[in-house]
């Protein structure tokens, strides 16, 4: 026979009290009930190990006191310590996180989205699809509050945004190769259907373009944030036969697949072939030669997102719905 939760109405009874006094004093909603009923009744449900029922609970006080976070890349380096942040933020005003993993899936990320929406949750942290079309059909769809993070999507349902400036920090990036004398920088890309992407490529030119140098296409390639684009991309580059002293990457992966193709071929970095990455995943500083980079602060992306998230939830008013936070060049070895 199935053993039967313990609910308030048998703290009520074994306390000679209604349950609604019961619901006051365990809801710290019992300022005009005396001390030693609050003490009897506190007592009674330690010792019979009652355990709230927080759907119950969630449906009086309309909040379940979770929060979704869905990322499109669990195992990218990047995004755990994004999860990090938004834990650590959540746990300190006593809510839980559901982490959802997408694979960079547009279905899978709607079928989170809805299955979110289905729990109840009080917030969406979100990091979309970089494999997305134009329409965000979870997201326009959904009907709970979502804060978007790292990657830029405009839409009535997105209560704000933290992110960073993407294309000043590729320019910074790409200038500081220019002013090391690399002229000829290739650029390794991620997907362009992500706003981010887009920009670290304009950041790109704009520094080209600063210091009087042709933008020429046929140095560009674009593909995934991953170390296996980023090692066949340097490839392709190499068999093109084409001039180029340093590689601008998309992100960290694609810096450090492209090293590895380098490395094969017999070319040295940065003696013969500069690399600069993108984001300061914790490996960028592991790999040989370490790898120059821009530092994203993704803890603190996660972190300020759930913040703005449970400021909104309490009613707050939130001081800045787009939060552009700043970035950082490191310099390492491989530049």
């Amino acid at each position: 026979m199935k053993k039967r939760h313990t609910t308030i109405k048998d703290i009520a009874k074994a306390a000679g009290v209604s349950t609604a006094t019961v619901s006051m004093i365990l809801n710290k909603k019992d300022k005009n009930i005396s001390q030693p009923t609050r003490e009897r009744v506190l007592k009674i449900a330690k010792d019979i190990n009652y355990i709230p029922n927080s759907m119950a609970r969630s449906l009086v006080t309309s909040q379940t006191k979770t929060l979704g976070l869905v990322l499109p890349d669990i195992v990218n380096p990047f995004f755990p310590e994004i999860a990090r942040g938004a834990e650590d933020r959540a746990r300190e005003a006593g809510y839980s996180i559901i982490i959802c993993n997408t694979d960079d899936n547009v279905d899978q990320e709607n079928k989170y989205i809805q299955m979110l929406s289905e729990k109840m949750v009080d917030g969406i942290i979100l990091t979309h699809s970089a494999n997305r079309n134009d329409e965000m059909t979870g997201l326009e769809n959904s009907r709970i509050p979502i804060i978007l993070i790292d990657r830029d999507y405009d839409s009535p349902n997105v209560l704000g945004k933290v992110l960073v400036d993407n294309s000043r920090a590729s320019r910074d990036g790409v200038n500081y190769l220019l002013k090391k004398g690399y002229r000829r920088i290739a650029y390794i890309a991620g997907p362009l259907n992500t706003g981010t992407a887009r920009d670290r490529l304009e950041g790109y030119k704009i520094a080209l373009s600063e210091n009087d140098i042709h933008y020429d296409e046929n140095l560009v390639r674009v593909g995934e944030y991953r170390l296996k684009w980023g090692y066949e991309a340097a490839e392709d580059l190499l068999d093109s036969k084409l001039d180029f002293q340093a590689i601008f990457c998309g992100n960290d992966a694609i810096a450090i697949g492209a090293m590895k193709k380098l490395r094969e071929r017999g070319i040295s970095v940065p003696e013969d072939i500069a690399i600069m990455g993108f984001d300061d995943i914790y490996i960028a500083s592991m790999v040989d030669p370490e790898l120059t980079t821009i530092k994203q602060p993704n803890y603190s992306m996660g972190y300020e997102a759930v913040n703005m998230m449970i400021d909104s939830i309490q009613g707050n008013k939130i001081a800045n719905k787009n939060l552009i936070l700043g970035t950082e060049l490191v310099v390492r070895k491989s530049s």
